[in-house]
């Protein structure tokens, strides 16, 4: 069963190459219902999160999401994207006029029917939900359990 809050059927999902880099370095959105933490740093040179980024699935970009949807305070839409080569990627945007102005910029990529494949009900703001940097042993009792999740 998925969590209501950041849509994971694991509170220790984590897509990350080095987990242990992202969780010490970078702020995090913790789950105010599940305590997953999903990277939420904000880059200081471009003004960007990673869930800016493409995805290389769509179970990866249900992941980070739930960031998104916080960031800008409203739900948000997962588009399949499509390259000229065929490459799929997966891409979260706030407003549909988001993917609009990336597909004008991107003019070798497509979006299928220019219709979201997954987004959620609504936008609900949780109460107990925490943006922070986690503390050594917090970073400790977390990544033991994504290890033992795995």
């Amino acid at each position: 069963m998925s969590c209501k809050e950041c849509y994971s059927d694991n509170p220790y999902a984590t897509p990350m190459l080095r987990p242990r880099e992202c969780l010490e370095k970078h702020t995090q959105y913790i789950c105010g219902t599940c305590g997953r933490c999903i990277c939420i740093e904000r880059d200081e040179k471009r003004g960007l999160r990673r869930w800016n980024f493409p995805f290389k699935s769509l179970k990866i970009a249900k992941l980070y999401v739930r960031t998104a949807e916080y960031t800008a305070q409203r739900k948000c839409f997962i588009y399949e994207i499509i390259s000229k080569s065929g490459r799929k990627s997966y891409k979260i945007f706030s407003a549909p006029s988001e993917l609009e102005e990336y597909l004008k910029k991107n003019k070798n990529k497509m979006c299928s029917g220019n219709k979201p494949i997954w987004s959620s009900d609504e936008y609900i703001d949780y109460p107990n939900t925490q943006i922070k940097k986690l503390k050594e042993n917090e970073l400790e009792v977390y990544l033991k359990h994504v290890l033992d999740n795995k």
